[in-house]
């Protein structure tokens, strides 16, 4: 009905056009220019506001809504080009979505609705209880097999729709605001769930949600999409440290940071270490013109040997010693880069000196300061205005 109008949004789009110029009667432009890349075993979330197109992309992506222009690829095999038939195939081998409202049939027992997948595929019956047995098995529901989707909590209902999922052994999972219904307690479970799934599984995922503490702790990376484009990609802690513009400034600024954000991103490097052969006054001299009072001892490799005190190295000096070999504090704190901010607390606190973030072998890779720590965990500047989109509805361009 709207095939002209819906021409005229394209070449509107491959001329350069905003979503509101985009706009036709009867139309709407839901996703506009997404180009992106997943990249095999890894937890890509796609997050926005309501009505910012995320739900649409997904649905794209597995042919449920046909795009418009572009090219959608799951390896070499591109969507676009397909036909219905070759689509459904592939959304049976290769991919398997999990929706937010569970999508469990009233009428099926638990086992019922796991295999229904592998059911459609063919597989026969003895085949499909083993896989649907070892689904459930993996989201902690062994024992529910003959019980109705009533009979389950709606945290519970989730997990059969995931075993459901799983079941099909797709190299694929959408999940499309799979969470959200559910109340924080069980959320949170369910998150858990996720992970633990995907560290012993490593399927592709491609996660879609509008809780960005959610994108946060579950994203390998994150799309943030504003009125139907993608305007950043890149990890939690690129997000949080690197806002794109002004409107990803404004939806991150409430963040736990402290549950984000790493050593790695909290570190500075040390101005200057040294080498365990320097002579004491040497280090004196090194602190006292970087007025530091203490430094970070390494060896030829970079690997951390401790810390050199002030007070040590004029001590050593006065009495003549002739490297800091024999002054190297070795119990220095140290963490891991990927540790998380809010775990440096205590330490930072409780500490006159900086904590060492070391590497493979030791490797001294920065330290955290207290100034460090607190510069890191402070929300970017107030942008000049707040941008939070409009709310408005997910409407495909070609409906």
């Amino acid at each position: 009905m709207f095939g002209h109008r819906t021409q005229e949004a394209v070449r509107r789009l491959e001329n350069g056009a905003d979503r509101a110029e985009l706009e036709l009667p009867g139309v709407t432009a839901a996703v506009i220019d997404a180009t992106f890349e997943v990249e095999r075993g890894e937890i890509f979330v796609v997050m926005g506001l309501s009505g910012s197109g995320k739900s649409t992309l997904l649905r794209t992506l597995n042919g449920l809504l046909p795009a418009t222009a572009g090219r959608v690829l799951v390896d070499e095999a591109d969507l676009t080009t397909m036909t219905a038939a070759q689509i459904r195939e592939l959304r049976q081998r290769r991919m398997s979505m999990v929706f937010q409202h569970f999508a469990l049939f009233p009428h099926r027992t638990v086992a019922e609705n796991v295999e229904y997948g592998l059911r459609v595929q063919g597989v026969d019956r003895s085949h499909r209880r083993t896989r649907a047995a070892e689904a459930l098995h993996l989201v902690g529901l062994t024992g529910w097999e003959d019980r109705l989707p009533a009979q389950l909590s709606g945290g519970m209902q989730q997990r059969v729709g995931l075993a459901r999922a799983l079941a099909a052994d797709t190299e694929v999972l959408l999940m499309d605001e799979a969470f959200s219904a559910l109340d924080p307690l069980i959320r949170k479970e369910m998150q858990d769930q996720l992970l633990l799934l995907q560290a012993r599984l490593g399927k592709t995922i491609v996660f879609i949600t509008h809780d960005l503490n959610e994108a946060m702790r579950l994203g390998d990376r994150i799309a943030m999409m504003r009125d139907g484009r993608i305007v950043q990609v890149g990890t939690a802690q690129q997000i949080l440290t690197a806002p794109a513009d002004d409107y990803v400034s404004n939806f991150i600024r409430d963040v736990d940071r402290a549950r984000v954000l790493t050593a790695g991103a909290a570190m500075a490097y040390p101005h200057t270490t040294i080498t365990p052969s320097v002579e004491p006054a040497g280090a004196l001299d090194i602190m006292r013109r970087g007025g530091e009072a203490v430094l970070f001892a390494v060896d030829g490799a970079g690997r951390l040997e401790g810390t050199v005190t002030e007070a040590a190295a004029q001590a050593a000096a006065d009495q003549g010693v002739t490297d800091v070999r024999g002054i190297i504090e070795r119990s220095v704190q140290q963490v891991g880069a990927a540790t998380l901010a809010g775990e440096l607390f205590e330490a930072a606190a409780t500490s006159d000196f900086p904590i060492a973030v070391v590497g493979e072998s030791r490797k001294l890779l920065g330290v955290v300061t207290r100034e460090s720590l607190l510069r890191a965990l402070a929300p970017p500047p107030q942008a000049a205005t707040e941008s939070t989109g409009r709310d408005i509805p997910e409407v495909s361009a070609n409906a």
